[in-house]
């Protein structure tokens, strides 16, 4: 089954803010429903999200019960990874394809990845 580019940019584009309102709420945790209500979405998309997410290997938190809600770890530095070009470059044509003017974080990890692309040499 293909998916169109045009569906699937909606759904990275709230991926990305749903895991930026769980960073910028760390270490509390928040129900699917107050997310819900951040992204304008339902409840039932939220959970749908967190599980596509997970899946994906992001380090999603679930607590249950009351006080409960999704959580995420939100250091604010990673460690240094190194990416081939090959890697860098499938990065690059994902946030082209999604658009890397929706956050600035993606046009920062873009320009990020471009410069580091092109260090050393000429385009």
């Amino acid at each position: 089954m293909l998916i169109s580019i045009h569906a699937l940019v909606p759904r990275v584009e709230r991926h990305h803010r749903l895991i930026e309102e769980l960073r910028a709420t760390a270490p509390r945790a928040l129900s699917a429903g107050s997310l819900a209500g951040r992204l304008g979405v339902s409840a039932r998309t939220i959970e749908r999200d967190l599980a596509d997410l997970l899946e994906a290997g992001v380090p999603v938190i679930s607590r249950r019960g009351p006080g409960g809600g999704y959580a995420i770890d939100a250091r604010s530095v990673l460690p240094p990874l190194i990416f081939t070009p090959g890697e860098a470059s499938a990065l690059v044509a994902s946030l082209a394809a999604v658009g890397p003017r929706a956050s600035a974080s993606a046009q920062r990890a873009l320009a990020k990845l471009i410069e580091a692309l092109y260090q050393d040499g000429a385009p």
